[in-house]
């Protein structure tokens, strides 16, 4: 059974104010797309950002918190992902096509969801 209301303690450890909580596999993706999300420590709030290889922005939400997500609210920041049309060069929208796969240090059932996601949706 997965947990929606975990909760992890914190997100950074002693000096650390920088972590990844997420990375995000888009196998349907035709470019294999890869997104990482960061935690960042900056002015008493922790600000969330997603990162890929081509330097693209994307629009999470929310994009910061006081404390660290409650699983279900990360799945949703992952799932409500968007990339900002502004900046957007070529077909980047279909980098986001299909169920990713996750890992996750922090939230152990991360995983676990979207691999029952996707097989539900008949991948893998």
């Amino acid at each position: 059974m997965i947990n929606f209301k975990f909760r992890p303690e914190d997100y950074f450890d002693g000096e650390i104010t920088t972590i990844r909580l997420v990375k995000l596999h888009y196998p349907e993706s035709q470019w294999g797309e890869q997104i990482s999300i960061f935690a960042h420590w900056i002015d008493r709030k922790i600000q969330f950002e997603a990162v890929d290889f081509y330097g693209n922005e994307y629009l999470l939400y929310p994009s910061s918190a006081e404390e660290p997500l409650m699983l279900e609210d990360l799945i949703y920041l992952l799932e409500s992902m968007q990339i900002n049309k502004d900046n957007m060069e070529g077909n980047m929208e279909l980098s986001l096509s299909g169920i990713p796969e996750a890992e996750s240090d922090l939230y152990p059932d991360l995983e676990k969801y979207f691999d029952e996601k996707r097989k539900s949706f008949g991948l893998d």
